[in-house]
């Protein structure tokens, strides 16, 4: 469980930045850029808060041993979801403030 969910966040984290720097170096007005990158930020932001509801719906799952060091592996998997959330968020509204 916790090597899928490491995965499944490094996977993540690891697209939206590669998306993001692709848009930024692409030859695009600005605008548009600003639009695609907020769209995706957007979208990435929506599965990131999946991936927490699912880690929260998960946690009843667990038992014993593995219940302690499920909750350990989720408790810190949903801190690094949220600080990423926190951040697409400000790079959202940094993006809008250009506008």
């Amino acid at each position: 469980m916790a090597r899928t969910t490491n995965t499944l966040l490094a996977f993540l984290t690891g697209a939206s930045v590669g998306a993001i720097l692709g848009i930024l170096y692409a030859p695009d007005k600005g605008s548009n850029t600003r639009d695609k990158l907020t769209y995706l930020l957007d979208k990435y932001k929506n599965k990131l808060e999946e991936l927490i509801n699912e880690l929260i719906e998960g946690e009843n799952e667990f038992m014993s041993e593995a219940k302690t060091e499920g909750n350990r592996v989720i408790t810190d998997t949903k801190e690094k979801a949220e600080k990423l959330l926190e951040d697409v968020d400000e790079l959202i509204g940094q993006i809008k403030k250009g506008n």
